[in-house]
């Protein structure tokens, strides 16, 4: 039995004076319910820049001392069962992501208006009613995401020139009534949902958002029927047309019934609109040019299809996974496989949380042997070759790993490690460890950890089959696979248009390729994998027509 008044964790950190702490899951909520709370040597570790307490159904109140940390970039505070939060965070002057979703808040603290370095604020899936005015002196703030509450409207402040950074606001499913037109002083707009509200309208304003490029209005009863239409089935730019075509309409009525003052700001504020209309044509060109295609490859069209059998045993685990296999990225020229593995781990850094949100693996298709199997292995029968090393077990490569890390800090002074030391902690206290098992009962992959060097992707791959795990949810798994697709397809495009410059430009005896498939060298081909239980019963096909959502810019998905 775990005694409830220790926390290895924080005393770890402490020692070791680590800048990242992950609390989560049933043993920690264990003991924040035993204490009522965190333990309050959490609020003496001042060296911490990321901190994460998640997944503790008892955690209810965070204490005022959280202001200690002043150090703190990323305070990810999600499913939890919070009502409440002290106004004290505006203490935290180097907070850049403050993540309090799904929890049971009612009112957020005004001291939040405090983080001038804030630029990512989610406080969705909880009860707020109102946000605090002065969220305008957020000046840096990029993205707000207050989805699933029970908001009427938005600050007076929110629309302002101040947030000329703010680029996605994600305001769906409250029950916000009216949209203000001066939502056009938002210039980096690029999203904005506010998808099952109450709006009767949506200012003709709104067009005037130079780079807006997604828009959701749908669920919302529209006193324009005919808007309302096009908001429940067309794209984004037909809608800011139709209402690019209203704002004149209503601009001319106005000048014929206002005084000369009047008239002429209405003239200027069309010449502006004239103006940006031009570089929004403009930009949509050089879009248009630097589209980036994905065609879907269904199961049935591939007579060699992979299958993946997900074992019972995985539930208590990492129990998520969904795979896919990608042809036609091209690894061989230049850098483009160091870019492709730099891109990988700036996902695992960013929306995979560093990794303690879901995991990405990528194999060689032609190394592989299937049907692989998604199993679990206790730790002493967990046999794996992790990349750059000779075949061991899990227990020693974590002895190994664990060896190296100290080694690392001694050599270097280091306060933190990389590479796959920082992931170890992952791991502590699972009596079984999940992993990828190919046909002949090889491990190709052990999560979060690592990956087989049997399976090692190199210049010359041709096929990769990808693979994300998590324990959080399966949509988080096909959120982070969305994203290294359309990674992986930028990747690509960039890789081909240099390697056309190179075959024009590159002096030498032997020239580079040229591309072989003319202008959609760069297309990537997507082929589904089904993942199955043990009794054949389908669980996931990704991709699925829900996933690959169409409305990334530049992205074409063929089905």
């Amino acid at each position: 039995m775990e005694d409830p008044q220790k926390w290895p964790e924080i005393e770890k950190a402490a020692t070791e004076k680590r800048r990242e702490l992950v609390l989560q899951g049933p043993a920690v909520d264990r003991r924040v319910s035993h204490l009522g709370g965190l333990s309050s040597s959490i609020y003496s570790l001042t060296l911490l820049n990321y901190l994460e307490v998640s997944q503790c159904p008892s955690l209810s109140q965070i204490h005022e001392d959280i202001q200690n940390l002043t150090n703190l970039q990323s305070l990810i505070l999600c499913r939890n069962k919070l009502s409440s939060f002290p106004d004290v965070v505006g203490n935290l002057k180097s907070l850049k992501v403050l993540d309090l979703s799904v929890n049971n808040l009612t009112a957020l603290p005004e001291g939040i208006t405090q983080l001038r370095e804030l630029n990512t604020l989610n406080v969705s899936c909880n009860s707020l009613e109102v946000l605090p005015e002065g969220l305008s002196q957020c000046t840096k703030l990029s993205t707000i995401n207050i989805s699933k509450n029970q908001l009427t409207g938005f600050p007076d402040d929110l629309f302002s020139e101040r947030l000329d950074l703010l680029s996605t606001l994600v305001a769906s499913d409250n029950c916000i009534q009216t949209l203000s037109a001066d939502v056009h002083k938002l210039t980096a707009l690029k999203v904005l949902d506010l998808s099952n509200n109450k709006l009767s309208e949506i200012p003709p304003d709104l067009s005037d958002c130079p780079k807006l490029k997604e828009i959701n209005f749908k669920g919302n009863k529209l006193k324009d029927k005919r808007l309302e239409k096009m908001v429940n089935g067309c794209q984004t730019k037909s809608i800011l047309d139709y209402l690019r075509g209203k704002g004149r309409g209503r601009q001319g009525e106005d000048v014929g019934e206002c005084d000369g003052g009047r008239g002429a700001d209405k003239k200027k504020r069309g010449q502006q609109r004239k103006k940006r209309e031009k570089a929004a044509e403009e930009e949509d060109e050089v879009e248009e040019v630097n589209k980036m295609v994905v065609k879907v490859l269904h199961v049935s069209d591939a007579p060699t299809a992979i299958t993946v059998t997900v074992s019972a045993e995985v539930k208590d685990v990492r129990p998520y996974l969904v795979c896919c296999i990608v042809r036609g990225m091209n690894l061989k020229p230049g850098n483009a496989l160091k870019r492709f593995l730099m891109a990988q781990t700036k996902l695992h850094d960013d929306l995979c949380g560093k990794r303690t949100i879901a995991t990405i693996a990528t194999h060689d298709v032609q190394l592989l042997k299937g049907p692989l199997m998604y199993d679990v292995k206790p730790p002493t029968q967990l046999k794996v070759v992790a990349l750059g090393r000779k075949e061991m077990t899990a227990v020693e490569l974590i002895r190994h790993l664990h060896l190296e890390a100290e080694e690392l800090r001694k050599q270097k002074k280091r306060q933190n490690v990389t590479g796959l030391h920082k992931y170890l902690q992952l791991l502590q206290g699972k009596s079984m460890y999940p992993c990828l098992v190919d046909a002949e009962g090889h491990v190709i992959s052990f999560p979060p950890i690592t990956n087989s060097e049997k399976t090692k992707i190199k210049k010359t791959t041709k096929e990769l089959f990808l693979e994300v795990t998590s324990a959080t949810s399966l949509q988080t798994c096909k959120d982070v696979m969305d994203a290294l697709i359309v990674k992986m397809a930028e990747l690509n495009k960039f890789t081909a248009e240099h390697q056309e410059e190179a075959g024009s430009d590159e002096e030498g005896d032997a020239p580079a390729e040229p591309p072989t498939h003319g202008e959609t060298s760069s297309q990537l081909i997507i082929q589904q994998v089904r993942t199955v239980d043990q009794d054949g019963n389908l669980k996931v096909v990704y991709p699925s027509k829900t996933d690959l959502s169409t409305d990334i810019a530049n992205l074409t998905v063929v089905w």
